[in-house]
């Protein structure tokens, strides 16, 4: 076991061993009817400044389109949180599930469009051969843990969403704008890890 995997297993266990009010969600407003399990990788690289992997949907897509996301989406019948995760980054990222060490699975969070995410976070080696499938990844990054998790790096703005204000978050990073339910998720994991120790020990 690394350095980094123990040191990430205890804070994430840590954190998540609490009751935390006022973390994000968009559950007022998902739509009336059934909401849809699925599940994404918040995918960490073993390094001495570890990265979170990150992708561009397709400008193409019918949702999303365009927009950064975490490698996921629906689970299949039968597949839990984790196994849909891991199937989802192997498809679209063509990332091994054998490498990537499963840390725990962190708050749901509901859109607004109706699904019902739950973020799983793994370890992974750095630098692994990546090949994005072009149906659902148009590109991909590595952007630094420490700095998407820094509230200091992160802007609360306002839009209109069915008629109503919503609020939501912001993060820049290189030219790449991480919003709405990416950075929602960001916001809450950023709430649940001591991140700062994590990162340095």
């Amino acid at each position: 076991m690394s350095a980094l995997l123990d040191r990430l297993k205890r804070i994430f266990d840590e954190g998540h061993g609490v009751e935390l009010p006022g973390l994000r969600t968009d559950a007022a407003f998902a739509p009336p009817g059934e909401i849809r399990p699925a599940a994404v990788m918040v995918g960490v690289t073993d390094r001495p400044e570890p990265g979170v992997l990150l992708i561009h949907r397709p400008l193409d897509m019918r949702q999303h389109a365009g927009q950064v996301a975490f490698p996921g989406g629906k689970l299949d019948p039968g597949e839990d949180a984790v196994g849909a995760a891991l199937r989802e980054t192997h498809e679209e990222l063509g990332i091994d599930p054998a490498e990537i060490a499963i840390i725990g699975a962190s708050d749901r969070f509901v859109t607004g469009t109706g699904y019902d995410i739950t973020p799983v976070m793994g370890l992974m080696a750095p630098d692994l051969p990546i090949a994005p499938n072009p149906g659902e990844v148009s590109d991909w990054f590595e952007a630094p843990l420490r700095f998407i998790l820094d509230p200091r790096n992160r802007v609360r703005k306002q839009a209109e969403f069915r008629g109503r204000t919503r609020e939501y978050t912001e993060i820049v990073w290189e030219g790449h704008v991480i919003w709405g339910v990416t950075a929602a998720i960001i916001e809450n994991l950023s709430q649940r890890l001591a991140w700062q120790g994590l990162i340095d020990g």
